[in-house]
């Protein structure tokens, strides 16, 4: 299932904006610009891509998990389960 579309253009102009500061990050370099400053613009654009893949975990488990739970199919709910601990895994 697909982001919902009430948050699909949120997302998008957030995806936007990192976008943007990426390309800013590749001038830095370029200019060569103080390390200290290139890090911590690097660290800007991962709390914003981490922010991005909390809301779209929330969408996934506010529409896919929870569908998959309340089909009553035991085995889609486990996939379901054993989905989300995978990707707790790569979190953590």
């Amino acid at each position: 299932m697909p982001v919902r579309d009430a948050d699909q253009d949120k997302l998008q102009a957030r995806l936007r904006r990192i976008e943007g500061q990426v390309r800013g990050l590749q001038r830095m370099v370029e200019e060569d610009r103080y390390c200290g400053d290139i890090l911590d613009q690097i660290h800007s654009v991962q709390k914003a891509l981490k922010s991005v893949g909390r809301e779209i975990a929330r969408n996934h488990l506010e529409t896919c998990v929870t569908d998959a739970i309340r089909s009553g199919d035991e085995e889609a709910a486990q996939e379901s389960y054993d989905e989300i601990m995978g990707l707790l895994k790569k979190e953590l």
